[in-house]
């Protein structure tokens, strides 16, 4: 496993890490051991359907045979890791609920996007999914949507799964189908790696020229800071 991976699956865990305690406390009663996990409660539903700030995205009640688990709500909203829901348990991976270490079936992640650079995932593709740029990462486990002023996260066990969830993809505490695209990123993504020419034509048309701006901005602050050579 290269650093880069050891340092996206870490960041993967600790998200998960929040919601874990959620997924115990609705096995307190058989002591959060082998028991699998009932499906999530009518009340933290409710508090995720009703969640103000933005749209989270989920793959609605159940994926692929796995229950819906835990939702972020209001109350357990940390703006800097965003809003999440779970399904599945570790029962089948040996995990928390088995003894090892937990890789739930999936995870979404919805979070307010912040300009970063995406060589620090590691090894990537690009790619337009649901008619937004898209990165794969993590060796096919995780994939990044923009969309909106949001990046999405899904997490999955395989790749398989992580383009079926990205493609089912619709809001938990808003209006919308499963199967049209998402809307368009307002900034542009800090894409790193090869760009196709169907990806570039959707970010030359994001809106406001978004991505022809950051090229300016960051263009005029390597000259402020001396970055750019005189010819």
């Amino acid at each position: 496993m290269t650093a880069a991976t050891s340092t996206q699956r870490r960041g993967r865990t600790a998200r998960t890490a929040l919601a874990l305690g959620a997924i115990c406390a609705a096995l307190a009663a058989s002591g959060c051991g082998t028991s699998s996990p009932p499906p999530v409660g009518a009340n933290e539903l409710a508090e995720a359907q009703t969640f103000p700030y933005f749209r989270v995205y989920w793959a609605g009640p159940s994926f692929h045979g796995q229950r819906l688990s835990a939702a972020t709500g209001l109350k357990g909203y940390v703006p800097s890791v965003g809003a999440s829901v779970y399904y599945g348990d570790c029962v089948q991976n040996g995990g928390i609920f088995g003894g090892g270490s937990c890789v739930l079936p999936l995870q979404v992640t919805t979070v307010i996007y912040t300009l970063h650079a995406n060589a620090a995932l590691g090894p990537q593709r690009n790619m337009l999914l649901r008619g937004v740029p898209a990165t794969v990462y993590d060796e096919g486990h995780s994939i990044e949507l923009y969309t909106g002023r949001l990046a999405i996260d899904v997490f999955s066990d395989t790749y398989a799964h992580a383009v079926q969830a990205a493609g089912e993809l619709r809001p938990v505490n808003a209006p919308g189908p499963a199967s049209a695209d998402l809307p368009a990123p307002v900034y542009c993504p800090g894409l790193s790696g090869a760009v196709d020419a169907s990806l570039q034509r959707v970010l030359d048309d994001l809106p406001r020229r978004a991505c022809q701006r950051t090229a300016a901005e960051q263009a005029y602050i390597r000259e402020v800071r001396g970055e750019v050579r005189a010819r």
